[in-house]
């Protein structure tokens, strides 16, 4: 090998060359510079002088100051070096001449003090690396973890219930603490969504979006500011062009920093009087953000800051967008169960009428609780029917299973009762004949029935059972007794084999006063607990004497049903009057 090609090593301990020192210093991707004890430039690589946008030469003879006036440069750190010559680091942030594409920039810096042997000062040594990026990219995973823990904490907290407005309340509680001064939820309004029939009024202008405020949350201190965005359930009219259409129709954030900017204010506004009230009030950032779930535009969600609040920023607006979509699901979801509740619950009103009104002798009350809020109709059944002499029939049903099936079976039940009481026959006979037509009628599926025909006039009543639990009776004391109603046979269960089941008959006094309650077994029955048990529990209970039948029915509903509910239950209450008032005397049977 040619000896003129081969290098010594430094040994250990050997001075670095200065011409190689020189050569590390100005080809490091590290700024460098030295500077005199005066704190001026004496030398910079040209690495910092790329930092700084300024050609090196141009640095000598300057402060940091002078060169760099937009950059924080730890003046506490360089004291504390120049007292000690402890070597410190420290961070700096701000703007430098360089033309770069970011608001504000980050270094970390590290800070010598150089000494001759006999510790004269002869000036400081600074190494600067650029962590814009870095630190950047830090805020981002530290913004996206707590996104992450906010839609953690979401989920918990929004969509606790099945109601449109307490979900847009739980999204506005949320924003308020986290993101927002004052945050108004709004939807689209629809009749029965907690806007209340006949709300909506007229059709708003075309191209005016109107809104329903659906819920509102601020600060304690804030709450007369809040009202001024207007109060929940308050329909809203956005004028064309304004922040809420533009961010409908765009379907992405609208964020209005600098918002007392007079232009900007009238453009986002609602309506000039709200711009106005805006304006007094201090409010300098806002931002829109979609409300919308499965393709489907649900409304918008306004977040506002006042006072010393800092202005909306891009972590602000990614965490609200993260929360509103994961509160859209739940509002979806809600919307959705509201409009399914409310047409089961006009199927509940077209299969179970309200019988009161049947009989001006008889006062009449009815409860229908669902087991379970996917079925809200089921086999369960009460009706009242006009007999000829001034009686009512009474009866109450329990066809076997749940849902659309057991629903379907029940109005056959109970078109089968309304017709064979057309022929006016006892309750026994009447049950054998919806025996015998059971199979035609209903299919499958067996039910129970009570039948109590009231006679007021001549203060009788006749009960008959198929298979169904006796009634009872609250006395005008408050106290509760069962009646020895024995059943015959559920209907449609084949007991009689070709023959005409048997209904015994039960018969006994029913002046007024007292209360006759007839229920279905899911308001008493337990699972693993005999029967005569869950029977006893309703015998004891004590109610408020005399008490109005719909208050009454709350009392038993109440003190017996549990949630949730493993079957529906149907309770229907009557009461004699005598002269158009509740009378004193007992419901008896025997």
């Amino acid at each position: 090998m040619d000896r003129r090609h081969r290098h010594r090593g430094l040994r250990p301990g050997e001075p670095l060359p200065e011409d190689a020192f020189r050569r590390i210093v100005e080809g490091t991707m590290a700024g460098v510079a030295l500077l005199g004890p005066d704190l001026r430039y004496l030398f910079v690589n040209e690495a910092l002088a790329a930092m700084n946008g300024l050609p090196a030469d141009e640095h000598v003879g300057r402060t940091i100051h002078e060169v760099v006036p937009g950059v924080d440069v730890a003046p506490g750190v360089l004291r504390s070096v120049i007292a000690d010559g402890v070597p410190r680091n420290a961070w700096s942030r701000g703007h430098t001449r360089a033309p770069v594409g970011v608001e504000e920039r980050e270094w970390f810096c590290t800070y010598h003090r150089v000494d001759r042997s006999d510790g004269t000062v002869l000036g400081y040594a600074v190494v600067i690396t650029e962590i814009t990026e870095d630190r950047r990219a830090m805020r981002e995973l530290e913004g996206a973890q707590r996104r992450l823990l906010l839609v953690d904490a979401a989920a918990t907290r929004i969509g606790t219930t099945l109601e449109v407005d307490r979900t847009c309340q739980e999204l506005a509680d949320l924003l308020a603490e986290t993101v927002a001064d004052i945050v108004g939820v709004e939807v689209f309004p629809v009749r029965g969504d907690g806007d209340g029939a006949g709300a909506l009024g007229p059709p708003p202008p075309p191209g005016v979006v109107r809104l329903r405020r659906a819920a509102l949350a601020t600060h304690p201190d804030l709450l007369d500011l809040a009202k001024s965005f207007g109060e929940p359930g308050q329909l809203i009219d956005y004028q064309p062009g304004s922040a809420v259409p533009r961010c409908i129709d765009g379907g992405l954030p609208v964020v209005m920093n600098d918002y007392l900017d007079d232009d900007r204010l009238e453009g986002s506004a609602p309506s000039r009087a709200r711009a106005d009230a805006y304006r007094a009030n201090g409010i300098h950032s806002g931002m829109i953000v979609p409300l919308a779930a499965r393709g489907r535009d649900l409304g918008t969600v306004t977040l506002v800051r006042v006072g010393d609040s800092p202005p909306f920023d891009e972590e602000d607006t990614a965490t609200a967008q993260a929360l509103t979509r994961r509160a859209a699901i739940a509002l979806d979801n809600a919307r959705r169960f509201t409009r399914e509740h409310g047409i089961a619950l006009e199927l509940q009103r077209a299969l179970l009428p309200d019988p009161r009104g049947t009989s001006p002798d008889l006062e009449l009350a009815t409860r229908y609780l669902p087991a379970g809020e996917a079925e809200l109709v089921g086999g369960d059944w009460y009706d009242a029917i006009p007999l000829p002499g001034g009686r009512t029939l009474l009866a109450m049903g329990d066809v076997m299973g749940h849902g659309v099936a057991a629903a379907a079976a029940m109005t056959h039940y109970r078109m089968l009762l309304r017709l064979s009481a057309q022929r006016d026959l006892p309750p026994d006979e009447l049950l054998a004949m919806m025996d015998r037509n059971a199979e035609v009628a209903a299919g499958e599926r067996p039910a129970t029935c009570l039948l109590a025909v009231v006679d007021a006039a001549h203060e009788r009543c006749t009960y008959a059972s198929a298979g169904h639990l006796p009634p009872a009776v609250v006395d005008p004391d408050g106290t509760v007794r069962l009646l020895k109603v024995l059943p015959g046979p559920p209907l449609g269960a084949g007991a009689g084999a070709g023959r005409a089941a048997v209904y015994p008959v039960a018969e006994g006094p029913c002046a007024g006063g007292g209360t006759l309650l007839m229920f279905t077994d899911g308001l008493v029955e337990r699972r693993s607990e005999d029967i005569d048990v869950s029977l006893g529990r309703l015998a004891s209970l004590e109610l408020p004497p005399a008490a109005p039948l719909e208050h009454l029915l709350d009392e038993v509903a109440g003190r017996l049903v549990t949630f949730p509910l493993a079957d529906d239950v149907a309770l229907l209450a009557a009461r004699v009057r005598a002269a158009g008032k509740p009378t004193t005397g007992p419901f008896n049977a025997g």
